[in-house]
């Protein structure tokens, strides 16, 4: 593959993009390029139509930079560029972080946690406490604390109506205990005579004991 460099005023931005670069990307690859310089060239077509790296063109552009790498191609077909397009934003973003390594990394920088793409304070605090970081790691530049909280306490309250619920079917409703009772005979002269019944609970029927 041969790299050229190209003008950025010569480069074209497609009228459609697969990815949209959010302002916090964009400020990342700000961070990348300031450290590292472009580490992977823009693609282009025949027409200096960009196929692949919209956020680094933007992002060099931001910078006020005047030229960029470039890769070109001039022999592929409309289909073939869509499906460049498509391919180049999906694939990265199939694959996931090994943690284990990425922890290993970190404690091997010793401190020195300024990297692109994460923030330093969370790094710090993903190499003293790991497992207690990884959701603010995953959702660092995609949601804020505000949203990150809201999230939290509507699943915890929804855990507690759950767990209500289910609490108040397995709970049996109580049915009301028969308790003998006594009745003094009408006709009878000898008060001593008692006779005990209980009341059904289903029918109200006097059940003589």
């Amino acid at each position: 593959m041969e790299i050229i460099t190209m003008k950025l005023v010569d480069l074209v931005k497609p009228e459609k993009n697969v990815r949209i670069h959010t302002e916090q990307q964009l400020k990342e690859f700000q961070r990348s390029v300031k450290m590292f310089g472009q580490i992977r060239p823009i693609v282009v077509d025949e027409n200096n139509v960009i196929l692949a790296g919209n956020g680094l063109y933007e992002t060099l552009i931001a910078m006020g930079k005047e030229t960029a790498d470039v890769y070109k191609y001039d022999n592929l077909t409309e289909n073939q560029k869509k499906k460049l397009m498509i391919a180049d934003n999906k694939i990265f973003s199939l694959g996931i972080e090994n943690l284990d390594t990425l922890n290993s990394f970190l404690e091997d920088l010793q401190g020195d946690l300024d990297i692109p793409g994460f923030d330093e304070d969370i790094l710090k605090q993903m190499v003293s406490e790991a497992e207690d970081v990884t959701e603010k790691l995953s959702e660092y530049g995609t949601l804020d604390d505000e949203e990150i909280q809201s999230i939290k306490e509507s699943g915890e309250r929804k855990e507690q109506q759950i767990q209500k619920a289910e609490a108040e079917q397995a709970t049996p409703t109580p049915q009301p205990i028969a308790q003998p009772q006594q009745e003094m005979p009408e006709d009878s002269e000898d008060t001593t005579e008692v006779k005990k019944f209980v009341i059904c609970p289903k029918c109200g029927e006097k059940i003589w004991l």
